[in-house]
């Protein structure tokens, strides 16, 4: 009797048993194992570790509070995108691969302009003064930047013609507004042109 319930009690099998014999099975030829099983995570359960939804405002002062705080972000975010030079951010008037090398054209050479407004100023002080000689000089200086200007302004918008017919030569872009734009920016200070510069001065093209 009592070999007799040996034999069930080995002839049942446990739990463990069980599951070996479970994984162990033979599985047929096209079984294709699952990303689970092979311990695969597909891009969209990855974790990115970014809050995806902002929780919800509890009234409207604090949803009024939220929205300008996002736009506070947003504008801070297209202000540096655009003196980065950004395409996304650009204005329409900065736009384009043709204006983007006028920009390092201009960027890497010393323009007249540069000097044209400090000069201005001076010649406005000189004027001032109750000195005919002071405001003789005032005037002649005047009149040297002006001549400058013009000269260096024709001398841009000829070199920028040159260039955009020599890299852009299908651009369906006016050539006008090009020069003019390539004008402007070379009356502009350096600290202050927008998008900042992108080149060193002197560097080659």
């Amino acid at each position: 009797m009592s070999s007799l319930f040996r034999r069930k009690s080995a002839d049942v099998a446990t739990p463990d048993s069980a599951e070996e014999v479970t994984e162990a099975a033979p599985r047929p030829k096209s079984y294709t194992p699952s990303k689970k099983e092979l311990g695969q995570v597909t891009p969209k359960r990855q974790s990115t570790g970014r809050k995806v939804n902002a929780p919800a405002p509890e009234n409207r002062r604090e949803a009024m509070k939220q929205m300008r705080e996002r736009q506070r972000v947003e504008r801070a975010e297209a202000t540096e995108g655009m003196r980065n030079g950004d395409e996304r951010y650009l204005l329409a008037r900065d736009r384009g691969p043709e204006r983007a090398l006028i920009r390092n054209y201009i960027d890497s050479r010393r323009t007249v302009g540069t000097w044209f407004f400090g000069g201005a100023l001076i010649v406005l002080i000189g004027s001032t003064i109750q000195n005919k000689q002071v405001q003789l000089a005032s005037n002649l200086l005047w009149a040297l930047l002006a001549v400058a200007v013009i000269v260096d302004s024709v001398l841009i918008a000829r070199k920028v013609k040159k260039l955009v017919n020599e890299r852009f030569p299908k651009s369906d872009q006016r050539m006008g507004a090009l020069q003019f734009y390539g004008v402007m920016r070379g009356l502009t200070f350096r600290r202050m042109r927008v998008p900042k510069p992108q080149v060193e001065l002197g560097q080659k093209l």
